[in-house]
């Protein structure tokens, strides 16, 4: 038998969708690029690949065919200097579909806030698909990988490069977790690895520990959608309240702001975190139960333009200072 020595799955890169979730209304799910830091993580992906492969390992990758991952899988590949590789696109992997180009905010609100009621698992999507059709077409391509596996010359090391979503669904139908188990789950942070190890007995052994909603609250008053495996464990509520106390500390910063040009862009910062944290917390989401992977993307991104905001009003201070100091 041919099978792997390592199973890993990676989601993409931070996207231009993830940061602006109203380009979904005129730009096709599939053709969404890449932000620059996205294309940073991907590199780093790409790093972090060649340092865990054993000497002579090859290795073989299956790619969502959506422009965010294409553009992540060529990233991780420009780091594989000297390494056998081949890589291949598999549409199976793909998004789940929300039906072509998404409504208005406030009916994708609505659509959010009907799915965390009726259920994640088996609400569909209006002209798209419910996690339980992106199930259906998982299965296919696992029946897929079973049979290459009869393969000795099957590589030593599997990637796929896919989504949040099509990660947990992978995991649930390859661990045969059941429906309540995969809506306890939390979506995985951009290109983060989720490793399947082989053992002596040939089955599976999952390295990471998921993050649950249900997880305790870790020290850092916010966690960004690029901290490491196992340290994301904020609830809905919890968020909420982060965010809250980030926003203090930033309008604390701009009343000790010396610098009157910057007031724009800092304005411009407050207002586009607000306006994400306010989508969120007046839909009055119940943080006991499993929602949509975009409710924690907002929340995170709520939660950065804040940390952000703080820092550029310290960097903006530090810098008066030293330039008035130069000038006395």
């Amino acid at each position: 038998m041919g099978r792997p020595r390592l199973i890993i799955l990676i989601r993409h890169g931070e996207s231009e969708s993830n940061c602006d979730k109203s380009i979904n209304r005129y730009v096709p799910n599939h053709k969404v690029p890449l932000t620059v830091r996205g294309h940073e993580q991907a590199a780093g992906a790409g790093k972090r690949l060649r340092e865990i492969l054993l000497p002579g390992e090859n290795v073989l990758i299956y790619t969502s065919p959506y422009r965010r991952t294409r553009e992540t899988t060529q990233e991780i590949v420009s780091q594989l200097d000297g390494v056998e590789y081949r890589v291949y696109e598999e549409p199976r992997l793909r998004e789940q579909d929300f039906g072509n180009f998404q409504f208005d905010e406030a009916e994708m609100t609505r659509i959010w806030k009907e799915r965390a009621r009726y259920g994640h698992f088996f609400y569909r999507i209006p002209n798209g698909e419910s996690a339980a059709d992106v199930y259906d077409r998982c299965a296919g391509f696992n029946e897929t990988l079973f049979r290459q596996f009869s393969s000795d010359k099957f590589a030593k090391v599997l990637v796929l490069v896919t989504h949040g979503l099509m990660t947990r669904v992978f995991l649930m139908k390859w661990y045969r977790w059941t429906v309540e188990r995969f809506e306890s789950l939390k979506n995985v942070n951009y290109c983060e690895f989720v490793v399947m190890e082989r053992q002596e007995n040939g089955k599976y052994l999952l390295q990471n520990k998921m993050r649950t909603w249900n997880d305790p609250q870790p020290d850092p008053i916010i966690t960004s959608t690029t901290t490491s495996p196992g340290t994301d464990g904020n609830s809905i509520e919890e968020k909420q309240n982060q965010i809250r106390n980030l926003y203090e500390q930033v309008r604390k910063e701009d009343e000790q702001r010396e610098a009157p040009d910057a007031v724009p862009l800092v304005q411009e910062i407050e207002e586009h975190a607000l306006k994400e944290y306010d989508m969120v917390s007046s839909a009055h989401f119940d943080g006991s139960r499993a929602f949509d992977s975009d409710v924690e993307d907002v929340l995170d991104d709520a939660g950065e333009a804040a940390e952000n905001g703080i820092c550029l009003l310290k960097t903006i201070r530090a810098s008066t200072a030293t330039t008035e100091t130069r000038g006395a």
